[in-house]
């Protein structure tokens, strides 16, 4: 069990290279207190890891104790961070966008992101890293558009995290002065804790979501540089305020910057567009 967010780490992660499903020879080893790493030779597209945590099991049941859990929750951050970190120079390095897209399931994460890529990618070059617990089904719908997709499988881990970003990245080869649009795992809590390397987290919030959400879920919020709040096609058959979820949203963090869309209607997407745009312009 991962004692930073309770997700289980004895599943398998997988990086698929959509464009290749092929199977790859893979070279496996094990190292001392139970921890493995698949390895990929230079042609793989699959990358398979067990105890992504790097804690031994003994240390995980003494970690019951309050005071041990949070030291061990703070060195699985350290070890994430510094990869996030080196994540951060390699997009750096080539002038590549990074953005981290996350949100609860259902909220229209998949759907904005192919609009996004149909619309921009004429004069944009944008690679994506889909991350998902189970199946390839958003990868695809993204390949559908054309852009070149990696898939990461979580298994049961909750969250992506800079490690499966580093690896994604090694089979996505995303090209310089380009955007790469990760789609995190459907969840509005641990997301949030794992710095990717990314320039900006987008937190994605649906109108057929309850508009507190930015309150009870205040850390995915605060730690946004973004929010996009999507399907407004449908605010005249639901129940949200928008106004009160804008100030929600606003009183976990003030600097937080928010767009109203529809995927739809295309409502309120040139301003999202123009924000892509105008960061790419920035080197940011």
């Amino acid at each position: 069990m991962c004692v930073t967010c309770g997700c289980s780490d004895d599943g398998e992660v997988t990086v698929t290279n959509i464009d290749n499903h092929h199977h790859h020879s893979i070279h496996n080893h094990d190292h001392e207190n139970s921890h493995s790493h698949t390895h990929v030779l230079e042609d793989g597209t699959v990358i398979t890891h067990h105890h992504h945590s790097h804690i031994p099991e003994t240390a995980q049941i003494h970690a019951q104790v309050h005071s041990t859990t949070l030291s061990l929750e703070q060195d699985i951050l350290a070890k994430n961070n510094l990869i996030a970190a080196e994540n951060r120079g390699w997009f750096k390095g080539r002038n590549i966008l990074a953005l981290n897209l996350m949100s609860s399931p259902g909220a229209g994460k998949t759907t904005l992101l192919t609009h996004t890529i149909q619309d921009l990618q004429s004069h944009i070059p944008i690679n994506v890293i889909e991350g998902d617990q189970e199946t390839l089904n958003d990868a695809e719908k993204i390949k559908a558009t054309g852009c070149k997709v990696v898939q990461i499988n979580t298994g049961t881990g909750c969250h992506l995290d800079a490690s499966m970003i580093e690896r994604g990245l090694k089979e996505l080869h995303p090209p310089l002065d380009s955007v790469v649009m990760i789609e995190n795992v459907g969840n509005l809590v641990c997301p949030a804790l794992f710095d990717l390397g990314e320039n900006a987290k987008v937190v994605i919030l649906s109108v057929t979501e309850g508009e507190d959400k930015p309150i009870k879920y205040p850390h995915m919020f605060r730690a946004s540089q973004v929010m996009v709040l999507t399907k407004i096609d449908l605010l005249p058959y639901v129940q949200f305020d928008v106004e009160k979820c804008i100030a929600y949203a606003k009183q976990v963090n003030p600097q937080i910057l928010i767009f109203q869309v529809s995927a739809v209607t295309g409502a309120g997407l040139q301003n999202w567009y123009d924000w892509i745009g105008n960061q790419v312009a920035r080197g940011q």
